[in-house]
């Protein structure tokens, strides 16, 4: 039955000689298609390791050759074929001239069985392989099966195809080929020589086509063949596909022009002008211009692959110099693409990244993708008015206003934005003052602070302070006026860590802004260490060290934690505090007598 099969698929595939023309054409894929190990392109590595295995007498009876599509899997086993079976061999250069060369070349051999495993995959095709494995070849060394796709096979016929594997016959090869080796069971891939063959360059397919185009007798722009072979995605049979399709439509020269023009892509002028526009912040032009190549009948799908690697481009450029490698566009646009990376931050163009990808897995799945790829163009000029996280999370934090003298390389409106943003972290504190704050001051009126009023105003600050600041504000003494506008407040020598935290610029800034808004003037505010005599000093000093360590250590502990060291990494986070029982068992510290465990992080 295989016999058969593999005889009429090859009989179908026999090569025809290169000048073939009419009726009995053969594609350039395997009119050009690899005969020697040297002629392999891109898996140098697979191929000096089968030359070895055959120079020292080392063939494994089954292997595993894996990789993407078109790069040279195939080919592969048909030349490790011939180089087992040629009546010089077995040797790693196969003469090409003996019957057995040439047939195994067409898919004619009786002794090379090509099986493909998407069409043969139960378990009654299997059983067949084991019955005829025990059978010597009709007049070569080896009976050789290969078995492509082999991933399609059922489990079932995976299972009856082991122990045939693990210790076949002497005059039995096989060797399987798949896109997909995860499929394949783990116990038939620890009975195989696995090789994994990598995607080819775009430069080692612009030169294999280079010499493929003087080999028909034509032309080609260097362009051209650059756009043919990044199309074909690292597959040398997708690049000689879409070159047969090229010849055949252009003329005698073949031109990007004519390449554009066939598979429905836009121009790298059409990119860089739409490109341009949208890192001017000119939606108008950007929209306009998409619309423009949707009236020419431009794929948008390919559109957007090509603004996807114009953005890559932008960011190899930003970070490896103009001179870096495998860059999408011509040399002659390389100046433009620089000076737009530079003018551009990293942070910026990796944001235009995540857009454009996402728009690309929304489109596989929506009939709007004209919408879809404007709503990326308007998201992509906007990207200068967004501020990064740690940003927003350090200006909420402080609930001020930015000036915008603070930070004149802000754009205006990322300015007018965090404004905004600070305005409305405050606006829940204005609406709790009617509720927390007393008559006088719920009714708009500022309170006096004096001697007297020193408690009831110190509490309503405590109020409206964040719940970190005021919990460490409270382990100090009540505060005392120093001065007239002066405030001074003192810490015991064991809270020595929360006095820092408050010392703190922003903090110290946070409780003169609330004094203000509640007294209607402003307040200097002075946080102090409580003094001593030298006894007591002596007495707390031990007590001091050791929660001075254990503060230490407990955060060291706390940044090992992935959650919090993944903040840190992510938004730019810093650790401020760490609860008190951090790390170990929770209740009160004997270091601050009975005082209760902080209650939050603050990052």
């Amino acid at each position: 039955m295989f016999g058969n099969m593999a005889k009429q698929k090859g009989s179908r595939a026999k090569d025809a000689p290169p000048d073939a023309g009419g009726e009995n054409y053969t594609v350039l894929a395997r009119r050009y298609r690899p005969q020697q190990f040297t002629d392999l392109v891109g898996q140098e590595p697979v191929a000096q390791a089968l030359v070895n295995a055959l120079n020292s007498n080392r063939v494994a009876h089954a292997y595993l050759f894996t990789g993407a599509r078109g790069v040279g899997k195939t080919s592969t086993a048909r030349i490790l074929a011939k180089a087992l079976n040629c009546v010089r061999g077995p040797t790693d250069k196969p003469c090409d001239a003996c019957e057995i060369c040439q047939s195994i070349a067409a898919g004619e051999d009786v002794d090379v069985l090509e099986i493909d495993g998407a069409s043969n995959r139960g378990i009654d095709e299997i059983r067949e392989i084991r019955q005829n494995v025990q059978y010597r070849p009709s007049r070569s060394r080896y009976k050789i099966y290969i078995v492509d796709e082999v991933h399609m096979l059922t489990p079932q016929a995976f299972n009856a195809l082991l122990k045939t594997l693990e210790e076949p016959p002497e005059h039995v090869k096989f060797i399987f080929a798949t896109t997909e080796a995860q499929k394949i069971p783990i116990t038939i891939l620890s009975r195989c020589q696995r090789f994994d063959f990598a995607g080819i360059g775009t430069a080692r397919i612009v030169e294999r086509l280079r010499g493929i185009v003087g080999a028909e007798g034509m032309e080609a722009d260097d362009e051209a063949l650059e756009l043919v072979a990044r199309r074909a995605g690292g597959s040398m049979r997708d690049a000689q596909s879409l070159l047969d399709q090229l010849l055949a439509f252009g003329g005698e020269r073949l031109s990007s022009e004519q390449v554009h023009r066939l598979l429905g892509t836009a121009q790298d002028e059409r990119v860089l002008e739409m490109a341009s526009a949208v890192l001017q912040n000119d939606p108008k032009r950007a929209l306009a211009l998409l619309g423009q190549a949707a009236d020419d009948g431009l794929q948008l799908g390919e559109l957007l692959d090509q603004l996807i690697d114009y953005w890559r481009d932008l960011m190899v450029v930003q970070c490896a110099g103009p001179e870096a490698r495998d860059l999408s566009l011509p040399p002659r646009h390389r100046e433009t693409l620089n000076q737009q990376a530079l003018a551009l931050q990293l942070d910026t163009l990796l944001a235009g990244l995540d857009i454009l990808s996402a728009t690309k897995a929304r489109l596989r799945t929506s009939s709007h993708g004209r919408v879809l790829l404007e709503m990326a163009l308007v998201r992509l000029g906007r990207l200068d008015d967004l501020a990064s996280l740690s940003q927003l999370t350090q200006w909420l934090g402080q609930a001020r206003e930015v000036p915008q003298a603070a930070n004149p390389a802000l754009p205006r409106a990322q300015q007018s934005n965090l404004s905004g943003s600070a305005a409305a972290a405050r606006a829940p504190e204005v609406k709790k003052k009617p509720e927390t704050s007393p008559e006088g001051a719920a009714a708009g009126t500022p309170l006096a602070l004096s001697v007297d009023s020193l408690p009831q105003v110190w509490e309503e600050v405590l109020k409206h302070l964040g719940p970190m600041v005021a919990s460490s504000l409270r382990k100090g003494q009540l505060p005392a006026i120093f001065a007239p506008n002066t405030l001074v407040l003192r810490f015991p020598s064991s809270y020595n860590s929360e006095r820092e935290h408050c010392q703190q610029p922003a903090n110290v800034a946070r409780v003169e802004e609330v004094l203000r808004r509640i007294t209607g003037h402003g307040w200097n505010v002075r946080i102090e260490s409580a003094g001593g005599d030298a006894d007591s000093a002596k007495k707390t000093s031990d007590e001091t060290d050791n929660v001075q360590s254990r503060y230490k250590r407990q955060r060291a502990e706390a940044l090992k934690e992935p959650l919090v060291r993944r903040t840190v990494e992510v938004l730019g986070a810093q650790l401020v505090d760490v609860d008190e029982g951090f790390g170990g068992p929770s209740g009160p510290s004997p270091e601050r007598g009975d005082e209760p465990d902080r209650e939050e992080h603050e990052a």
